[in-house]
């Protein structure tokens, strides 16, 4: 009896997918990387509603999927991880999992099918290292903007784009950790535009246009940072990136005492005041964080818009 349920799962996690190949998207998300710790979370956010109809997670050195859920017929594990991993179900459409009783085996590569009706559905692939094994690259970013803490600002994902838009995302990169944080999507729809977001931190306005900005109040230290916009188009996918610099009282306290020192050095006080400028902003660049983004190298590809044939 259990060989015959295990095979159904088999079945429906094979089958499953092909029930949505007319007239559904499948979008691909993001690879991140997670560090073996006890606990962790594979995340699996769709960002759009609709009705979730199964979820199935599958690592690359296993031939059975590791976890599968369906919301009639329940839940089933391979069986090393039955016992050990949970889906949180967070949002009706969560298909994340998390691990407990961690070992070394658990280290891989894992895939989630999200499947879902009528939008189609949505795929992460997400790495589990024991450490941090990281490519440093350089990401110079097309804007940067510098702002006082406090303040408000809004960052506008502006990019001359070939093609129709189908989506375009905002996302945080976290340097630290080499992975990113994606802040909202906006996804075009047959009736309109759908609004997904997923933080907290500011407001999010989405255009019937695909013009997407994000306007920040009271401005904290945490704010600043590298932003990311994906523009998925039926001609490929592009960025642009945004760098906010914010300012402290402190730092800001700095730079106007400069200004009170040499404003009235005429031509020689502002070629000074100019040195000093650069200097300063040179240092406050070292203080800050190091922008020079570590990432795996799968991290480099964005947004995949995959339609069917």
């Amino acid at each position: 009896m259990v060989a015959v349920q295990k095979d159904y799962w088999y079945f429906l996690v094979l089958m499953m997918p092909l029930c949505f190949l007319k007239g559904s998207v499948q979008m691909k998300a993001p690879e991140s990387t997670v560090i073996l710790r006890e606990g962790m979370i594979l995340d699996c956010l769709c960002p759009w509603t609709g009705q979730l109809t199964m979820v199935s997670w599958t690592k690359k050195s296993l031939s059975q999927p590791v976890a599968v859920y369906h919301p009639q017929y329940g839940t089933n594990f391979e069986s090393s991880y039955d016992g050990r991993v949970e889906f949180l179900k967070t949002t009706t459409m969560d298909g994340s999992i998390s691990i407990r009783n961690v070992t070394e085996g658990d280290i891989g590569q894992y895939h989630c099918s999200l499947q879902t009706y009528p939008q189609g559905s949505w795929t992460k692939d997400t790495f589990v290292k024991k450490t941090a094994i990281t490519t440093t690259i350089s990401i110079q970013p097309d804007t940067k903007l510098v702002v006082a803490e406090n303040d408000n600002l809004t960052i506008n994902c502006d990019l001359v784009h070939n093609g129709e838009v189908y989506q375009v995302s905002i996302e945080k990169l976290n340097t630290e950790e080499g992975s990113s944080n994606i802040i909202a999507t906006c996804q075009m729809l047959e009736d309109g535009v759908e609004l997904n977001e997923f933080n907290s931190r500011g407001r999010v306005n989405c255009s019937d246009a695909m013009e997407v900005s994000l306007h920040l109040t009271n401005i904290i230290k945490e704010d600043g940072g590298l932003y990311r916009c994906n523009f998925s188009t039926d001609a490929g996918v592009q960025s642009t990136t945004v760098l906010l610099t914010t300012l402290s009282a402190q730092d800001l306290r700095g730079l106007h005492h400069m200004l009170y020192v040499y404003i009235g050095g005429g031509l020689v006080g502002v070629a000074l005041l100019m040195i000093l400028l650069v200097t300063w902003v040179n240092r406050m660049k070292r203080k800050r964080e190091d922008y020079r983004i570590k990432l795996h190298p799968a991290k480099r590809q964005k947004w995949k818009y995959q339609p069917h044939e």
